[in-house]
């Protein structure tokens, strides 16, 4: 059994998520909340709550015990990406992307 929370259009780049996920994936979520507390990365605010979420989704649908709980799966997919011009020399526009995510963050009991 699996309780799952899911952050849609967050506006970061889902490399950077990506790099959080991976510390984090199959640890107890005592010590990855830790983890996301500590660590110096955009993403970690966003990822601590989302982890908060899956744990009482847990506990509240289907009546696991919060201590026995790890980790089980997380990944990032990317979402639609916002296109702005950024203005240049000589009358010029570059294009600047501003890249969002999808996450998906699923904890499941020990046995």
């Amino acid at each position: 059994m699996e309780a799952t929370a899911k952050l849609k259009f967050t506006r970061i780049a889902p490399r950077k998520v990506q790099i959080v996920l991976d510390l984090i994936r199959g640890k107890d979520t005592a010590e990855a909340m830790a983890i996301l507390k500590h660590t110096p990365k955009a993403a970690c605010e966003d990822l601590e709550k989302l982890l908060k979420s899956a744990c009482a989704n847990a506990e509240t649908n289907f009546h696991m015990d919060k201590d026995n709980l790890y980790v089980s799966s997380c990944y990032v997919t990317p979402g639609p990406i916002l296109k702005r011009i950024r203005p240049r020399a000589q009358g010029r526009a570059f294009r600047v992307f501003k890249r969002t995510s999808h996450v998906t963050l699923s904890v499941s009991e020990k046995e």
